[in-house]
């Protein structure tokens, strides 16, 4: 998923985007070359019209970054870019939570197959056992076509059931990149039923997720990348002062018949900071700092909600796991079987035999809701803490 996902992919695209805003960032600011002829006349000077002489100047001028703009817009992106990697590692959690949720449902929709196919097995010698007994007098046709009313059921069942594990499949096949006509060999392997090592206590998990979960560490990075903007916005509240060196500068006395001269210049400007000092950008700077810590302590407290309900849901599936596999299963699958015998033997009618197969039915189906609830817990507990805990 991490290498082959094309959303991933495009995401991580946005990496390089971001290297790349670090050395614009990073470049210094160009000399300017200035070149200019003065006091040029229109035809020429002499005694009737005297003025000049004709001047060539060559002039180089030169930014001084004096308040460190450029080391303040470098610093700036590259706090940037680290709040982009951990939002990317967000986008991979994220992704990796949907990878969760399509692999339990492949899982399930192949539970559901397996649970009709068993249901399909039993009622057909059910009906071969009832039509035997017919056959033989101690049954009816109401009898056979009851039972014969519920393996159809089944058998409707695992139609449905095998084109969810189809659609399951492809969703799956979607996110690893899997071309479409490979998916109809994707088999997976795992299982519903994982004995799992009991994860660490509530304080352990809440502290690995407020420490590790990447979306938050984006928001705290975020603080640093705000802080880092204050900082730019305080290094432009003045302009560049450009220093001017003018080292070549001929004077044409020529035309009065003197020698001609050169000479050179140096200079400054210097923007007078009277009205505009960024002051608006500064402030707007120091609000974002602010918003960023107040969105920080929501994201935690979002957090550590999730990380509560995700260890709550855990415990409380496991428990039913438990429960169900030692108390109702094996109730269920005793009533049955009594009940088959009783049919058999001839003091039970189909009525309640198929009340007694009904009931063990609804046993296992809610023994493998169950089992996918506790198994989306399980990985909803690596979501939420944002750390692979449970397998």
């Amino acid at each position: 998923l991490v290498h082959e996902n094309l959303d991933l992919r495009s995401k991580s695209l946005e990496l390089p985007k971001s290297q790349a805003d670090i050395l614009t960032a990073s470049l210094r600011a160009n000399p300017v070359f200035y070149a200019d002829a003065q006091q040029v006349p229109y035809g020429s000077y002499s005694e009737k019209r005297p003025g000049g002489p004709t001047q060539y100047d060559v002039n180089i001028s030169y930014p001084l970054d004096i308040t460190g703009k450029r080391r303040a817009r470098t610093v700036a992106a590259e706090r940037a870019k680290s709040v982009l990697e951990a939002q990317y590692q967000d986008a991979v959690r994220l992704q990796i939570d949907n990878l969760y949720t399509a692999y339990v449902d492949v899982l399930a929709a192949r539970e559901s197959i397996r649970f009709t196919d068993a249901s399909i097995s039993g009622l057909g010698r059910l009906v071969q056992t009832t039509e035997a007994l017919r056959r033989q007098q101690e049954r009816t046709g109401a009898d056979v076509s009851q039972i014969q009313v519920q393996l159809d059921a089944a058998e409707i069942e695992r139609i449905e059931a095998e084109e969810a594990l189809r659609d399951a499949t492809r969703t799956l096949a979607v996110l690893l990149n899997i071309p479409p006509q490979e998916v109809a060999n994707l088999e997976l392997k795992g299982s519903l039923r994982n004995a799992a090592p009991t994860p660490p206590p509530l304080e352990e998990l809440l502290h690995i997720a407020l420490k590790e979960r990447p979306d938050v560490v984006a928001y705290r990075l975020g603080i640093h990348r705000a802080k880092a903007e204050v900082d730019l916005a305080v290094a432009n509240r003045l302009s560049d002062v450009y220093v001017l060196y003018q080292p070549y500068t001929f004077e044409d006395n020529s035309p009065f018949g003197t020698k001609s001269s050169h000479s050179w210049a140096l200079g400054v400007t210097v923007p007078l900071p009277i009205y505009n000092r960024n002051q608006g950008n500064i402030e707007r700077a120091r609000v974002t700092v602010t918003q960023t810590k107040v969105q920080l302590a929501d994201i935690e407290r979002r957090v550590l909600a999730e990380v509560e309900q995700a260890a709550r849901q855990y415990a409380v599936t496991r428990t039913a796991v438990d429960r169900i596999e030692q108390r109702l299963l094996p109730s269920a699958t005793k009533i049955r079987e009594a009940a088959t015998t009783r049919f058999t033997a001839g003091e039970a009618d189909a009525f309640e035999l198929l009340n007694a197969q009904r009931s063990y039915n609804d046993a296992v189906r809610q023994y493998r809701d169950t089992l996918i609830r506790h198994r989306r817990s399980m990985l909803r507990l690596n979501t939420a803490s944002g750390r692979r805990i449970l397998p």
